[in-house]
């Protein structure tokens, strides 16, 4: 099981996410965000308020959106 460290918006989609394990993996969620909660995150201006939650390990969004540490660090790419 994985767990985020840090996050970084990088452009468009794309967040450069820290893991537990030192490594550093960029992940580009366009295609992901479908579905009612992720909608929001199509914005780029919102996608941009993206956060690094310490309770739950990953990143979080202000509606509460949030994706799977382990499904994060599977789709980054080094």
């Amino acid at each position: 099981m994985h767990w985020i460290k840090g996050v970084s918006y990088l452009r468009e989609h794309k967040l450069k996410l820290k893991f537990e394990d030192g490594r550093y993996k960029i992940v580009d969620l366009k295609s992901h965000l479908t579905g009612k909660v992720f909608k929001p995150l199509t914005d780029i201006d919102y996608f941009r308020r993206v956060k690094l939650n310490k309770d739950i390990d990953t990143i979080v969004w202000p509606n509460n959106a949030d994706f799977s540490p382990d499904f994060l660090y599977k789709i980054g790419k080094k």
